[in-house]
Parts: C-alpha cells; sequence; structure tokens
C-alpha cells in the first residue's frame, strides 16, 4: 500500500472516531442540533474515504469518481451547515443548492480533461473552496466570538484555502496518469495528508466547543432559579464577592436592595401555590424590566428578592427600589382575579469603607425588616451601624 493510501485509511479511521464522538454528544439538547449534523458529515467522510478505495478496483473509474465527489460534498456542506447551526445562523440553503447543482454537472463535464491540467484541477476544488468559504465568511460576521470561536474560524479559513492550493501541488507533483494511479502520486500523499491534519484541527476544536457550550449551560443551569429565570441563591452568592472585591479596589460605590413580597403566605392560602407562583414570576419580571446591564439580581429565598448594584451611591439604589414598588403595587396579574393587587416591601444599603458583603446585607435586611414594621409597601434605607445576626433572625420572624 503507497503511503497516501495509509493515510487514506487513516482519515477513515479519524472520521468515523469523529462521527461517534459527536453522535454521543448529540444526546444533549443544547447540541443536539449541530452535533447531529455534524456527525452525520463525518459518517458522509467516511463514505467517501471508502468509494475512493474502490476508484483502483475498476476499470472505468467514471462513475466511482463521481460518486466520491457527490458524497465528499454532501459531507462539506453538511459539516457547514452543522457549523452554522452552533452559532444560530441562518442557513443559505438556496446559495448551497445553487452551489451544489451546479457543481455537479462541472465535475462530470471536466473528467475528460488531461488530469494534469491546471484548470482541470482548479474546477474541481472551487465548490469546495466556495461551499468553505461561505461559511468562514458568516463566521467572520457572528459578533461576540471567544478565543475557540476565533480559532475554529482559522481553521476553516485554511481549510478553504488549502482546496485552493490543491491546483499548484498537482500541477507541481501530477495527479497520476489516471484515476487509478491518483492514490500513488506524491500529490495524493500531500492532499491526504493536508486533509488529514485539517479533519483531526477542525474535529477536536468543534468537539472542545460543543463541550464547552454544554459546560456553560450546566453552570447556568446549576445557578439559575427555574421559576423566575433569575440567579438562584447559589448564583447570586457566586458573584456578590466579585462586586465587593471590585468596589474596594477601585473605590466606586456599590448597593442592594433586598425585596420581600408582603403577606405571601396569604397569597399562597387564598389563591394556592399556582397563584403564589404566578405572582413571584410577575414580581421578577419587575426587576429584570427595571435593573441595569451590571445589575446581578437572584432570587435568594422563597419570596425574597436581592438586587446587587456595582455604581450605585443609597440614593440611586433607593430610587431603583420605589421604582420598583410603585410598577408592582399597580400591576395586574394576568391569571390573577382582575381587582387582586400585591406588594412588596424593600430594604437599601450601601457598602460603607472597610465594609464586607454580609455587613452589607446585615443593614439591608434590617432596613427591610423596618419596611415590614412600617406597614409594608415601602422603601427603607439601612443606617450605618452593623447589627448582629440576632438583628436578621429578628428581621424573618416579623415577616
Amino acid at each position: 500500500m503507497s503511503a497516501a493510501g495509509y493515510i487514506l485509511a487513516i482519515n477513515l479511521l479519524v472520521a468515523g472516531l469523529f462521527a461517534g464522538a459527536f453522535a454521543w454528544v448529540s444526546i444533549y439538547s443544547k447540541v443536539r442540533i449541530p452535533a447531529r449534523w455534524i456527525a452525520a458529515s463525518f459518517v458522509l467522510g467516511m463514505a467517501n474515504f471508502g468509494v475512493e478505495w474502490m476508484v483502483a478496483a475498476v476499470d472505468n473509474p467514471r462513475f466511482v469518481v463521481f460518486s466520491a465527489f457527490v458524497v465528499s460534498i454532501a459531507a462539506l456542506v453538511a459539516f457547514n451547515v452543522g457549523i452554522l447551526k452552533k452559532y444560530d445562523i441562518r442557513i443559505p440553503w438556496r446559495l448551497l443548492a445553487i452551489l451544489v447543482l451546479v457543481s455537479l454537472p462541472l465535475n462530470l463535464a471536466i473528467y475528460d480533461m488531461p488530469r494534469d491540467s491546471f484548470a482541470r484541477v482548479l474546477l474541481y476544488q472551487l465548490p469546495y473552496f466556495a461551499i468553505q468559504g461561505g461559511a468562514v465568511f458568516c463566521l467572520i460576521r457572528v459578533p461576540g466570538k471567544r478565543y475557540l470561536d476565533i480559532a475554529l474560524t482559522g481553521v476553516l479559513a485554511a481549510g478553504a484555502l488549502h482546496f485552493m492550493a490543491k491546483p499548484f501541488f498537482a500541477a507541481a507533483f501530477g495527479p497520476g496518469d489516471r484515476p487509478q494511479t491518483y492514490v500513488d502520486s506524491i500529490y495524493a500523499l500531500i492532499s491526504q495528508s493536508m486533509g488529514a491534519v485539517l479533519i483531526v484541527a477542525t474535529g477536536l476544536l468543534v468537539a472542545v466547543i460543543l463541550v464547552r457550550d454544554l459546560l456553560i449551560d450546566a453552570t447556568t443551569k446549576s445557578e439559575t432559579d427555574s421559576l423566575t429565570g433569575l440567579l438562584n441563591r447559589r448564583g447570586f452568592e457566586e458573584r456578590a464577592p466579585l462586586v465587593a472585591r471590585q468596589a474596594a479596589e477601585t473605590r466606586i460605590p456599590a448597593a442592594i436592595i433586598i425585596c420581600d413580597l408582603d403577606h405571601f403566605k396569604a397569597v399562597n392560602d387564598s389563591y394556592g401555590h399556582p397563584g403564589g407562583d404566578l405572582v413571584i414570576r410577575a414580581f421578577a419580571t419587575q426587576l429584570i424590566e427595571a435593573k441595569a446591564e451590571n445589575h446581578v439580581v437572584g432570587r435568594i429565598g422563597g419570596e425574597e428578592f436581592a438586587i446587587l448594584l456595582p455604581g450605585a451611591n443609597v440614593a440611586a439604589a433607593r430610587l431603583l427600589a420605589e421604582t420598583i414598588r410603585s410598577a408592582f403595587a399597580g400591576l395586574a396579574i394576568q391569571g390573577m382575579p382582575g381587582t387582586a393587587r400585591f406588594t412588596a416591601s424593600f430594604g437599601v444599603a450601601e457598602l460603607k469603607a472597610d465594609d464586607t458583603m454580609s455587613d452589607m446585607l446585615r443593614r439591608a435586611d434590617l432596613a427591610l425588616y423596618e419596611a415590614k414594621n412600617s406597614g409594608r409597601n415601602c422603601v427603607r434605607v439601612a443606617p450605618t451601624l452593623i447589627y448582629d445576626n440576632g438583628d436578621r433572625r429578628a428581621h424573618r420572624a416579623a415577616r
């Protein structure tokens, strides 16, 4: 077996391994659709390498050569569709269809051209370049790419360009005088070697990116409250110290608002837990609509919420709390009786010099306790004193 033949066999094996890997990844809903397309592309890649093995075994390989081209084009289309779906890019189906429909008769038309003709090899490779290059063009325009995404774009661009390099290698080394002798040529060795490197690099990068997305999704779910879509207590407490540290390092202010729905036990008693859930979701929606991009918002208890405001002083935090309180108090909640209205109480505190996040939380909690004792449906600002945990326990008992 020639060196190119060995590499062809290795490519078939590698394509099979990647097909299995992406089929396994596709069991996860987050990446299911792109992973299935990419797995299908590697299955087609295996078929292509298998068909290429048959070229040397037949006397008239015209149909086999054309079949190999069809399968390889289908594999490239499937792979690029998977990539575009991963980045939520609209698939240019019409353009892809035109490229494929033009490439098939073109491939048949150039079959009888001299095999060492530069124009023949160029026309053979152009459809691959156009399909891959179109995907790269779409990826370049995707905003917010991370380092791995940029690296993938670069590798795919290299893959597109390597198709345009092949005519020059064919002209320099010769593609074989017949299709049956292609696998024994130096050009085949170079072509298959480049393909092997690009298959491995692209497959590994895409696999790492999909696994990264799965890990991000799992982390997000573990830190997100399923009822409201806000951070849960764990997610909120993960981010709060970062804000406090940033405030201490940059000397910018920070404030916190603690919110608690009023008489929530009575809400559940009157309307049942489904009604209580409607009220919680409605209040969470008010928080989401009122918050700024840098605010950290979480549901930290059953009916208790917190908003962390980096860069805001106590006056700005109080204004935001009053805005939310007023809007929620007048809100008619869909699914509840038309006359039903619900309220919340708010405690506000600012991060003082030499404070910890716990200090600020205790002061905000005390302010919320005062709001409850003041008749509820109001905002209270914490004093500068730091109270012990006994005050927090007394506050919770008063809700």
